[in-house]
């Protein structure tokens, strides 16, 4: 089921009474001792520019909820820590957040490598684990896990789906098809899959590269798409990787037709005037019908004046932060319909019942207690993200351009 815009809208009437920001009156303060939630993110690293934008919409978060009253009357301490975009380093500190921190509630990492070792410590300990962006859900096996990046449960099938229909809608619609990916877990699995997709639609594959995670050297794989010259490129790209290669395609004086990147780092690539025309999945961009949403536009008020105070490279709200705002968001909802911080009761009303989030209603009852499928597309155009796929989700006037050539 879609979710269309107008049960979008009454949900998030619903979920301003429970979760605006910051209260239009006075609120009491919150006592006692404070709510400690614990997690990593990839502050240094080759996911850096990613996992800053989770950190400052993290801080956010928290404020509102002291701002609030806090948790069951009491003040909530995030205790962060550093993975360095390892996943074999966020193990060790989520085992650390458990013994040694004594935290109460656990927040995921940021990338889905970083997510499963976190989801191993949860389940070691049978803590709950409400977390990110996780790309596979046949490997989210643990029941105490809950994915805040609505997906679906097959997103293998639906992702490269949706941005072909979109690519449907262009008078020159591809015919031929490279798919050239990093073997970093998420984007490969569903890289695979877009190979699938696209046989099944028709689309001729003339190119399949893979990568190691953490390579630089883009250069033979320029070349390489060049000479298959494919009318849409599937770049299984994650973070910066995705602007080194549009870098290293432009100094070999080759612009792709239709180019799409499964995890961009936004704002790099809004910077590089060759993404002009870059598509990639979204949950939610800074523009209505999105922002009807109050709670929505209330956070994007903040979220920009934060973060151009913070020195962010980009101010908008995207994906990655809709993704975290609706972590909180979700356990916010599960402590206060549980009235307390037992791991497993939390687990089983989240599998039981909906979280009104800024991206819509979230449940948790399929595979790898992922729920409905919300992926949009969106497109580079003038230095901006817009959604232009579906036409409901569309900003407003927004089509699919090729080569500057609105369609």
């Amino acid at each position: 089921m879609t979710l269309d815009r107008r049960s979008f809208v009454a949900a998030a009437a619903g979920a301003l009474t429970a979760a605006s920001l910051w209260p239009q009156g006075a609120s009491a303060q919150p006592k006692g001792t404070p709510i400690r939630v614990g997690g990593t993110l990839a502050l240094t690293g080759p996911l850096s520019a990613t996992g800053l934008v989770h950190k400052l919409t993290g801080e956010i978060y928290v404020d509102s909820l002291n701002a609030r009253g806090g948790l069951l009357g009491r003040p909530v301490e995030w205790v962060l820590k550093d993975d360095q975009s390892k996943p074999d380093l966020a193990r060790t500190l989520y085992e650390q957040l458990v013994t040694s921190d004594k935290v109460d509630l656990l927040i995921g990492p940021y990338a889905t490598g970083g997510i499963l070792s976190a989801m191993g410590v949860a389940q070691r300990y049978n803590k709950t684990l409400v977390h990110h962006t996780f790309g596979i859900p046949s490997l989210a096996k643990y029941e105490q896990q809950f994915p805040a990046w609505s997906l679906g449960p097959d997103p293998e099938k639906t992702m490269p789906n949706v941005v072909i229909d979109a690519l449907a809608t262009s008078p020159k619609a591809p015919k031929t098809i490279a798919i050239v990916t990093s073997k970093f877990p998420s984007v490969h699995f569903v890289a695979l899959g877009a190979r699938e997709v696209a046989k099944q639609r028709g689309l001729k594959e003339v190119l399949f590269l893979e990568w190691d995670f953490g390579n630089r050297d883009f250069g033979p794989i320029a070349g390489r798409i060049k000479e298959a010259n494919p009318d849409f490129i599937w770049n299984g790209a994650i973070g910066l990787e995705g602007n080194q290669l549009l870098d290293a395609m432009k100094k070999i004086d080759y612009a792709p037709l239709h180019h799409f990147y499964h995890v961009p780092s936004p704002a790099p690539m809004l910077k590089a005037p060759e993404a002009n025309g870059a598509l990639a999945i979204t949950i939610f961009e800074d523009h209505p019908p999105f922002t009807d949403n109050p709670v929505a536009a209330e956070f994007v008020k903040v979220y920009r004046d934060r973060a151009a105070k913070a020195g962010l490279p980009d101010t908008a709200v995207e994906t990655q932060a809709a993704a975290s705002f609706s972590a909180w968001q979700i356990i916010e909802a599960a402590v206060k319909a549980t009235n307390g911080l037992n791991d497993k009761a939390m687990a089983d009303w989240l599998r039981a019942n909906q979280v009104d989030t800024i991206q819509g209603k979230l449940r948790f009852n399929e595979r790898g207690n992922f729920g409905e499928n919300l992926n949009r597309v969106k497109q580079v155009q003038n230095g901006k993200w817009v959604t232009i796929w579906p036409k409901e989700w569309a900003a407003p006037g927004a089509k699919l351009q090729t080569k500057g050539v609105a369609t």
